[in-house]
């Protein structure tokens, strides 16, 4: 599956998002098209890997819009900038116009400062001023609404623009009428007044979206803008972008690191907090990775580039929370839905309300004015915002805390998990294991052997013996006929004898008999080691016992899942009583042991068969099929090997706490978005009977179409502001 990205720099509306998705959608090869309003992007999928972006480019703009691709975040930036400073400008004139307006219009304002506005009132130009100050409002400040609402009738298609174009040109062009034509009252007021206050609202909606894609923003400004490199020994300061694979940079101490790589000269401590949490600088000499970005603290050192660009550590948690801020929950595709159909039921509604009161005997002004303040009190763009906003503050918040959740859905799907499968090593435990107990009546001759066949072996219990014998200083065998067992141990041929090592399955498996260690193997297993065997062909050899500290974060996390009423389950390869007695220090009742790493994706299509809402917490690496089947996969990582691919949502910090912050932020974000959900149907469920003129015949309350117009402007500040407070959660 291909994917391509594209940033659409001129959406007014949520059904401006949804006309270019159907557009693109349309076209053969498409497979899906995601374009979410509040980040301006559009996400396409594709099954023909022939189709290029400028081919996307041209669907957009056929639908009336402007996409561009690989836009640097400076231009996009700018670009919205640009954006904001033209509304911005319109709006100050439609502002500046209105006032007089409104005054010549209504001089009964004048009288509440004790002005004599008899004068006003009889001039008998003042239809002629009023459509001369109108007219440049409505055709320049509105200039965007016509715009927009001519794309959508290109589209085949309405959207708010179509709205708002509708009700002022109605209140506009009757006015025209009356001025030159008839002798009627005008409501030029109406027209201007609309325009500015829906300009008013898109600008602070625009700032308010501006703020919930602060932590890319922050992100972004962690990266270094230049590198020092060494070239024939000298030093040259070239831009970040140049930097290649392979080249030397220096880095002074208080500098920061511009790029991800290894230190091939000197020592130094480095400030890892942004990736860790840690606040303590960690030690830094020849041969250690470090990350783009980290702060050099004391040391000047030299560093070979190993990624670049893109590819560096902060690229790609800026390019993960970018997709996911892109990305749509499920949830969202009712207010899709309903969007759709939103538009065209409000101008029949408007319609119907204008004819209704007409026929029914109420004058035309009358009729006319409720038509219009049905027309632009419905807002699409509350129920477009609600979800999206929501989850880039989310996203972003999780981020912040080292949490990157790769998608809304994910996002979603965290908050109805329960039941959390925990794999044992490197997850509840630190993954550190060492060696604790050998048992054998040879016992160096034992520990040569077995450090020798795990040198080549890549399991993580494998560095715990062969750290055991450089601790005892052994010089390790020569080894053939390698092979690894997966779930089982390892195997290979040393002075022309083969060994076996792993554990009982294995031992079993090849008929060898361990009973002469059977009260140390009951003992050892009894308090949590683990037990790994030594055998030639014809007996088992010895016993090593390996142990991995549990993390000191475990129990407290088990704790907070059971009153959260979510089931924590420990699966491991590991036998039973080992399993079990890891399980019992930090408070698992249910334990899977025995589990090959092939069979973890099994075990957890069972419980999702049992109809339970699974995450599965691993290391990202090898469990990486459970991950995938798991509805979550949540993955811990830890600096440059983050396995990015592997989990919905990835746990920079490789902190356990980080499992329950995931489960919050994902409860409290979904919380926000139903209530923006609610506040945007409520909003217009309220307002539209209002505007039909429901209140008229019981209370004489009729709203005026400028006060429905400062309504619907406000409405989407409202979610988006309630998104906002999302910043304030304590996860």
């Amino acid at each position: 599956m291909k994917t391509i990205k594209l940033d659409i720099t001129d959406m007014h509306c949520a059904s401006c998002a949804l006309i270019i998705e159907n557009a693109l959608e349309k076209e053969d090869g498409v497979k899906s098209a995601n374009v979410n309003y509040a980040t301006a992007k559009a996400i396409i999928e594709l099954v023909d890997p022939s189709i290029q972006s400028e081919y996307l480019i041209k669907i957009v703009e056929k639908a009336g819009y402007t996409a561009k691709a690989n836009m640097s975040a400076k231009e996009i930036e700018s670009d919205k900038e640009q954006s904001y400073r033209k509304v911005f400008s319109r709006f100050i004139i439609a502002l500046l116009l209105s006032m007089p307006i409104l005054i010549i219009s209504m001089p009964q304002i004048l009288m509440l400062f004790g002005i004599n506005a008899e004068m006003l009132m009889d001039f008998s130009g003042r239809k002629l001023i009023l459509f001369l100050l109108t007219t440049p409002v409505q055709f320049f400040a509105g200039w965007q609404f016509y715009k927009g609402a001519y794309k959508a009738v290109k589209a085949k298609s309405t959207n708010m623009d179509t709205l708002v174009v509708l009700g002022t040109s109605a209140a506009y062009f009757y006015s025209v009428l009356n001025t030159f034509w008839l002798a009627g009252s005008v409501y030029y007021e109406t027209a201007a007044l609309l325009i500015t206050f829906i300009l008013l609202g898109k600008l602070l909606e625009e700032r308010a979206k501006g703020k919930t894609s602060q932590a890319i923003k922050k992100l972004m400004g962690l990266k270094a803008k230049t590198a020092r490199t060494i070239v024939s020994g000298k030093e040259k300061n070239i831009p970040i972008d140049e930097v290649k694979v392979g080249d030397i940079i220096l880095v002074k101490p208080g500098e920061k690191i511009p790029i991800d790589g290894v230190v091939t000269k000197g020592l130094t401590t480095i400030d890892e907090s942004m990736i860790s949490g840690e606040p303590f600088p960690v030690e830094k000499r020849i041969g250690s990775d470090v990350v783009g970005s980290t702060l050099n603290k004391n040391g000047s050192i030299e560093l070979k580039a190993t990624k670049v660009g893109e590819g560096t550590f902060l690229s790609q948690i800026i390019r993960l929370i970018e997709e996911a801020q892109g990305s749509k929950a499920p949830i969202q595709r009712v207010a899709d839905r309903i969007s759709s159909y939103f538009v065209p039921t409000i101008i029949g509604i408007s319609l119907i309300t204008f004819l209704g009161w007409f026929i029914i005997g109420q004058d035309l002004i009358f009729s006319l004015m409720s038509g219009i303040s049905v027309l632009v009190i419905a807002c699409p763009c509350a129920l477009g915002l609600a979800t999206p906003t929501a989850i880039m503050v989310g996203t972003g918040k999780g981020a912040g805390r080292g949490i990157l959740i790769k998608s809304g859905e994910a996002l979603e799907a965290t908050g109805k998990v329960n039941t959390v499968v925990f794999d044992k090593t490197g997850t509840l435990t630190k993954g550190e294991p060492e060696v604790t107990d050998i048992i054998a009546p040879d016992r160096t001759t034992v520990l040569l052997i077995a450090a020798s066949l795990e040198k080549l072996s890549e399991h993580p219990l494998a560095d715990a013996i062969i750290n055991k014998s450089v601790s005892e200083k052994l010089e390790l065998a020569d080894v053939g006929g390698f092979e690894s067992l997966t779930g089982h141990g390892v195997s290979g041929n040393i002075d022309g004898i083969k060994y076996l090592l792993g554990n009982k399955k294995l031992i079993r498996e090849n008929k060898i008999s361990i009973s002469h260690f059977e009260v140390e193997v009951e003992k050892l297993e009894r308090d949590g080691k683990t037990i790994m065997i030594l055998a030639s062909k014809s007996k088992a050899l010895g016993i090593i016992a390996v142990a991995d500290q549990v993390r000191s974060s475990s129990l407290k996390v088990v704790t907070v899942l059971k009153k959260l009423h979510i089931e924590p389950i420990m699966i491991t390869g590991d036998n039973k009583v080992t399993a079990e007695v890891i399980a019992s220090q930090v408070g698992i009742t249910k334990v899977l042991a025995g589990v090959l790493p092939q069979n973890k994706a099994i075990e957890v299509k069972r419980l999702q068969k049992e109809g339970q809402i699974v995450a599965m917490v691993g290391d990202g690496i090898n469990d990486s099929i459970a991950l995938t089947q798991a509805d979550v996969g949540i993955a811990l990582g830890s600096g440059t090997d983050v396995a990015v691919e592997a989990g919905d949502i990835i746990l920079v910090k490789d902190n356990l706490e980080d499992v329950l912050s995931a489960i919050k932020l994902s409860r409290f974000t979904m919380a926000k978005i139903k209530q923006n959900l609610f506040w945007a149907f409520i909003y217009n469920i309220i307002g539209i009977p209002i505007a039909v003129g429901l209140l008229y015949p019981i209370w004489g309350i009729v709203l005026k179409p400028e006060l429905a117009g400062l309504a619907m402007a406000f409405s989407s500040v409202s979610v988006v502001t309630n998104s906002l407070l999302l910043k304030f959660k304590k996860i």
